[in-house]
């Protein structure tokens, strides 16, 4: 615990078998009370291997729900065992855990209710092995997701993120597509609601254990970024009622 606050990771798992240990062994249990792994139908042994490690809540999934279905699994269980602050760290070690008592210290103090970990801010991304053309994909987007939804992210796209109790409870996440836009659905919602966030630098690594979309779907996933972020602007200007909200 931090200032009295249980603190959950939640480690929201696809065929992540190889880089689970090495991404559980660097969550610092001094502070992290409980970790909840999700492991969404893998074709490998993700839950055994979760088991194994001694991971108290390991929910399998029967069938693949996409990433944004592994997530709702995640925060359901995490409130559900009490959770004041939870952490959503991505079992493939693309980020170090190590963050976690920085991120979860913001949260815990009071000084902002929801934290990400960005890959932009300092050289993280692109000194990690971050493919150019998703640097240059990221930054537009970001450029534009900040002019429309009048915010000032360094980036909209990381997988290391921290939210407190309440700002779960706030926002309509279940609501959210069951894809990899539903990370920019949940950003739209917390800024909706008006709660402020903070970002600390982040550090990544990309090898070849390390999920990733390819080109096709990172297109489709960059067209559903500017839909968000067009929605959250029309639905500000009470042009349109955004379901998400």
């Amino acid at each position: 615990m931090l200032n009295s606050k249980k603190i959950i990771v939640v480690l929201p798992a696809y065929n992540a078998a190889l880089t689970l240990e090495k991404t559980y062994r660097e969550i610092p249990f001094d502070i992290v009370d409980e970790v909840v792994l999700v492991d969404d139908a893998s074709r490998d042994d993700t839950a055994q291997v979760g088991r194994e490690l001694g991971i108290q809540h390991v929910i399998r999934h029967d069938r693949n729900k996409g990433y944004g279905g592994n997530q709702k699994s995640c925060y359901n269980k995490a409130l559900e065992l009490g959770a004041d602050i939870v952490i959503m760290v991505h079992p493939d070690y693309q980020y170090t855990p190590k963050l976690i008592q920085a991120m979860c210290s913001i949260i815990a103090n009071g000084v902002y209710p929801v934290v990400l970990g960005s890959r932009i801010l300092g050289k993280g991304a692109l000194k990690g092995g971050m493919p150019i053309y998703k640097y240059i994909f990221n930054r537009f987007l970001t450029l534009t997701q900040n002019i429309l939804i009048n915010e000032k992210l360094s980036e909209y796209h990381t997988g290391y993120r921290a939210f407190s109790r309440e700002v779960l409870e706030n926002i309509r996440y279940m609501d959210n597509n069951d894809d990899f836009i539903f990370d920019n659905e949940m950003i739209s919602q917390i800024f909706m609601k008006g709660y402020e966030i903070g970002e600390v630098t982040c550090p990544t690594k990309y090898f070849e254990e390390a999920s990733s979309i390819n080109f096709r779907r990172s297109s489709i996933y960059g067209l559903g970024v500017l839909r968000v972020s067009l929605q959250h602007r029309l639905h500000r200007w009470g042009w349109i009622r955004g379901k998400i909200y």
